[in-house]
């Protein structure tokens, strides 16, 4: 058992009775745990027995027991374990050692003297004790989970459980053993066992060693106070490592920081997991002194830490790719299901409908969100180049067109999602922080928001309102999916495989249609170029469409079904949609075929040659380029289409929805401002003319019927209507003129 405290001098409660552990002495507890280990089985097989040989045959010096066995077994034993670990922990351990060595040991005293037999089996002890030096235990138990806010003083020194994100690991360090000491003036050795291998942080001083030398020699006498020397070269080690564990955001209240924890690991439970790892922590809550406040506070206040028995990893970015990369179990039941769903009817559009069912319409954005929650394929290049699968998504529009409300739903559906806002994210949050330990004094990398959300889901509301050198942090992130860092003496590169969703206003707050997409949309061409659909979302004023929402909305409100209860029926649930899309991004990963891709490169010429024409006409450079990013976008969304129906070959169909979409997004806002068939530039050359005439045409002071204006220009001068429009809308703005009597008469009042 490792820990943090020193081996200095300990207290035990003297007036209490100790625990009443089945039969009555820790000996006889170890001798009830070697039997279960031996003895216990589940149908014919010894499970323990059979997996204690098949661990040492592989060098690997740990056991897994489960908690709900050794209840079955021995009910007292196993409340034992649970309230008071700490000393029926070493006893398992002891127990599951003599047992290793009974087994890979088996024949001790054979021979046909009672002196040789005695002399095999030393021999034979010796042995097993050099092959065995000991066995770690680990506890996995069926307990409760707890949140951090309930640990409590009556849960100290218990079996606890508890869940959370690893935010920091620290490097590996040595704790010793087994110490061995020196006389430095007669040279007597002397061996200490460090206490139940309770070493740690705050154990390297030489307090806790004996004062006097106990050698018999007649030198002793000369001995010093203090004289022993450690020999570190002749010293036992275990590895120790410190975890800092941070609950989980959705399980935080309102209005509350997140809370912390300190774990330490040791032996074969370090190096299991990397930051941003979600982790189930079983462990022995306890409390340590920290170094920094020895003489600050009161006597007996000390740190809560976890001295960690079992990690469990729920999900996260474990280190191998295998086939489930969220660490969720799938029943045979539940993949046929997916597969049933996979192939039902009309299932993209299903699940396209199930996402924000709260949200009137914006089905096209909610496909969108679909591509990016499946995400494409990644892809490793021989030369070992990355090409990303993630899909990025901005909506930028008008206030009040539920963006907000989409990112929240996404971070609810998403296996792995971080929510965060604009104003209330810096660069070094979103990326990674380089914090100080204040134990060892060393820089470590505290993971920020990108790094969490690993193999997940970032959520960037209000991204309009980043300050740019914030904004600049994850351009790296959402192409190269990797962060670099290099602060403090740490040079490093960060896997972040994240998808990003970000919304935005535009710079006006509201699209102003009279300008042209670059002065609507504030960003500059090297963030557009990263997001492959980019929706601009108006809020139209359609009677038609504000009846459709108002009900929407008021059905909503009062909690009424809505006519359509069949709809309603055919919504996937929260849990369902989460599980299936961990059930295919571990299944499945499509790829291009050969139609697919010759559709794809003749489809990217043309959208090209489009771009270059609006280029043309509205005389300036358009704000959302075109490039080879977007033909990758396409390529991506017509594979995350593919798995949403877990096929494994991108059809034509797939191509030509993923090519829709894209048309429908991102092409929509290189051409937005143009209208009636008019390129923007030749609208703003017709306003322009419009308004030298209106000027010379009315003086100040000066009224006319709007229908003569409308007879004027539009009838005889051959302007168009829109144009006409657009020009008393803007001369009304800037107060050049003003409408009476419901928009019938216009007055000049201003120059």
């Amino acid at each position: 058992m490792s820990g943090f405290d020193a081996p200095a001098v300990f207290t035990v409660a003297a007036h209490d009775p100790p625990p009443a552990i089945s039969p009555d002495s820790p000996s006889e507890t170890e001798k009830l745990l070697l039997e279960f280990l031996l003895q216990y089985r589940l149908g014919g097989e010894f499970i323990y027995r059979d997996k204690l040989r098949a661990n040492m045959l592989l060098k690997q010096r740990i056991l897994e027991v489960d908690l709900r066995h050794l209840s079955l077994y021995n009910d007292e034993l196993a409340h034992a374990i649970q309230d008071n670990p700490s000393v029926a922990l070493p006893a398992f351990e002891s127990a599951a050692t003599k047992a290793a060595r009974s087994i890979l040991f088996p024949l001790g005293g054979a021979g046909h003297s009672d002196d040789e037999r005695r002399k095999n089996r030393e021999k034979n002890d010796a042995d097993a004790a050099e092959a065995i030096p000991e066995i770690q235990v680990t506890i996995r138990s069926g307990l409760n989970l707890l949140q951090f806010r309930d640990l409590t003083a009556n849960t100290m020194n218990k079996l606890v459980r508890i869940p959370g994100i690893v935010i920091s690991a620290s490097v590996l360090s040595s704790r010793a053993t087994k110490l061995h000491l020196q006389c430095r003036s007669c040279g007597n050795p002397k061996i200490i066992e460090v206490s139940g291998g309770m070493g740690g942080i705050g154990s390297g001083s030489d307090r806790g060693l004996p004062r006097t030398c106990d050698s018999s020699s007649e030198k002793k006498k000369d001995c010093p106070l203090d004289p022993y020397l450690i020999i570190h070269s002749k010293c036992a080690f275990a590895d120790q490592q410190t975890l800092k564990l941070q609950e989980a955001p959705d399980m935080v209240p309102v209005g509350e920081l997140p809370r912390h924890m300190l774990l330490s690991v040791d032996r074969y439970l370090t190096g299991k997991v990397v930051p941003g790892s979600r982790v189930i922590a079983t462990g022995i809550y306890s409390t340590f002194q920290s170094a920094k406040k020895k003489n600050a506070g009161a006597a007996a206040l000390r740190q809560p830490y976890l001295r960690v028995v079992h990690l469990e990893l729920s999900s996260g970015p474990t280190g191998n790719s295998g086939s489930n990369p969220f660490g969720v179990q799938f029943t045979p039941e539940e993949e046929d299901e997916f597969e049933a769903m996979a192939r039902s009817e009309g299932f993209y559009e299903r699940f396209a409908k199930s996402v924000g069912p709260s949200i009137y319409g914006s089905l096209d954005i909610k496909k969108a969100i679909t591509c990016l929650l499946f995400g494409g394929s990644k892809k490793i290049l021989p030369d070992g180049m990355r090409l990303r699968g993630d899909i990025n998504v901005l909506l930028l529009g008008d206030p009040g067109t539920a963006k907000s409300q989409l990112l929240k739903f996404v971070e609810k559906v998403a296996p792995i999602a971080v929510y965060t806002s604009g104003k209330g994210s810096s660069a070094a949050g979103l990326t990674a922080s380089v914090q100080r330990d204040t134990i060892s004094r060393e820089f470590y990398l505290e993971g920020g928001a990108m790094v969490l959300a690993d193999t997940g889901v970032v959520c960037i509301d209000e991204f309009d309102k980043m300050r740019d050198e914030d904004r600049v942090a994850i351009h790296e992130a959402m192409e190269q999916q990797t962060i670099s860092i290099a602060k403090a003496g740490i040079t490093t590169v960060l896997n972040s495989r994240t998808s990003v969703l970000a919304a935005a206003n535009p710079v006006f707050g509201r699209y102003d249609e009279g300008r042209s997409p670059g002065e609507n949309i504030d960003f500059q061409t090297t963030i557009l170029s990263r997001f492959d659909m980019i929706f601009i979302v108006k809020d139209e004023h359609n009677e038609q469409r504000d009846k459709m929402i108002a009900r929407h909305v008021m059905n909503t409100h009062m909690n009424r079904p809505e006519e359509n209860a069949d709809k309603a029926a055919d919504e996937l649930s929260l849990d369902t949609m989460k599980r299936y899309i961990a059930y295919c991004k571990g299944k499945c990963a499509p790829r291009l075929s050969a139609e697919a891709q010759e559709m794809l490169s003749s489809h990217f010429v043309s959208l090209r040659k489009q771009v270059q024409q609006v280029e043309r006409d509205n005389d300036e450079r358009s704000s959302i380029p075109i490039t080879v990013r977007q033909l990758e976008a396409i390529i991506r969304i017509s594979e995350s289409l593919a798995k949403l129906t877990l096929s494994t070959v991108v059809q034509n169909h797939h191509v030509e929805e993923a090519i829709r979409l894209f048309k429908f997004s991102t092409m929509d806002a290189v051409s937005a401002g143009s209208a009636d068939g008019l390129s923007r530039g030749e609208l703003n050359e017709e306003m322009a003319k419009i308004e030298k005439e209106l000027r010379r045409r009315l003086p100040v002071g000066w009224s006319t019927s709007y229908q003569s204006l409308v007879r004027e220009f539009v009838t005889q001068q051959g302007y168009s209507s829109h144009a006409l429009e657009r020009t008393l809308f803007v001369m009304e703005k800037s107060e050049i003129i003003r409408f009476s009597g419901q928009k019938k008469v216009v007055h000049r009042v201003g120059v």
